[in-house]
């Protein structure tokens, strides 16, 4: 799982929106996500962590900036560790399927 998180904290805003999409080759399917949830009438519509009002996206702003997941999830309450290794492992898998 290391290889995986490495790949990740890679990624950029030129990536990943401020609304949590993928910006690749193809388009990451969120819906596929069971640990984020989208609802038109929150946060603009932008995908968030099942539960929370806490874009997607601040969770590779934050890794980004060179926080860690165990800190990222201290920072923001709600968000379980298993929500956001959940979150890394579908973006790791859905770019690895589109660099394939």
């Amino acid at each position: 799982m290391r290889k995986q998180l490495n790949v990740i904290e890679r990624l950029t805003l030129k990536e990943i929106g401020h609304d949590g999409a993928m910006r690749t080759q193809t388009e990451l399917g969120w819906a596929g996500c069971t640990a984020v949830e989208q609802d038109p009438q929150r946060i603009s519509g932008a995908w968030v962590f099942r539960g929370t009002r806490i874009p997607v996206a601040a969770l590779f702003e934050n890794l980004e900036d060179g926080v860690s997941l165990a800190e990222f999830v201290e920072l923001f309450p709600g968000v379980t560790p298993e929500q956001a290794r959940s979150v890394l492992e579908h973006v790791a898998r859905s770019t690895a399927a589109a660099v394939a």
